[in-house]
């Protein structure tokens, strides 16, 4: 992995930057624009950093719809998610949409702008939720940080909105240095779906046999599987503080 390195937007305009910003394959005139698009939002600078990597480029993270680098923003660092050029959608302002919605719940990384091909966040630097696990056993942090990642679900849950990957969560929740999860991209999240947020987590968590769910039982110890299903059946019937906190008895506790 190549070392971080911080360039100016106007350099952008040079390889292998470009082909970052127009990620996987640039051109002049959509590059011109998205060089123009970032001096409005008052971008000054990319920092290349992050155990991902594009083009020999160390990056925060990459998926279908776009990738996340480090900027700075009249001298404030923070997350910057860039559209692919070739992403099935044309513009990131629905997920900028569902990002507020679900910032006003009191969950993800604060918004601060958002264009056609950008959006400006709250930058949350910390361990994806699998990466931590390995290095976190004790039994009554993971109850705290767990919890907190629950309560989110259940906030956007009664908020009507629904996240739409949290079945499987591998890049979608962070653990940063204070032990605060964060729930991360809303890029596929919906506010006319039945939400589902606390079910999907819970498959995810506790009720998958993959990796995660297994750490999660070496710390926490063999769940009743027969009281979380009820608790989850009497959840979906009502969403209430009564049904959730029987939930998260069965599951914590």
């Amino acid at each position: 992995m190549k070392s971080p390195v911080t360039v100016s937007t106007e350099k952008l305009k040079e390889e292998p930057y470009a082909s970052i910003l127009c990620y996987p394959k640039p051109n002049d005139k959509e590059l011109e624009k998205r060089i123009d698009e970032l001096e409005k939002l008052g971008v000054e600078a990319v920092e290349f950093v992050g155990k991902t990597s594009a083009f020999n480029l160390p990056i925060l993270g990459k998926g279908y719809v776009g990738v996340v680098v480090i900027a700075s923003r009249y001298g404030q660092r923070v997350a910057l998610k860039i559209r692919r050029v070739d992403a099935d959608r044309p513009n990131l302002l629905h997920e900028a949409a569902m990002l507020t919605k679900a910032n006003q719940a009191g969950v993800g990384p604060a918004l601060v702008e958002a264009s056609q091909n950008f959006l400006v966040m709250q930058l949350i630097e910390g361990d994806l939720l699998p990466i931590w696990l390995e290095t976190h056993k004790d039994k009554t942090l993971l109850q705290q940080v767990l919890g907190e990642a629950l309560e989110q679900c259940w906030h956007l849950d009664l908020m009507g909105l629904d996240h739409g990957e949290l079945s499987k969560a591998p890049k979608h929740v962070i653990v940063d240095a204070s032990q605060q999860p964060w729930i991360l991209d809303f890029e596929t999240s919906s506010d006319t779906r039945k939400p589902s947020n606390v079910t999907a987590i819970c498959q995810y968590l506790f009720m998958g046999k993959g990796s995660v769910a297994r750490m999660i039982t070496e710390t926490l110890g063999e769940r009743d599987r027969k009281e979380v299903v009820e608790a989850l059946r009497s959840y979906k019937k009502e969403k209430t503080s009564e049904s959730f906190e029987r939930l998260m008895q069965a599951l914590l506790c």
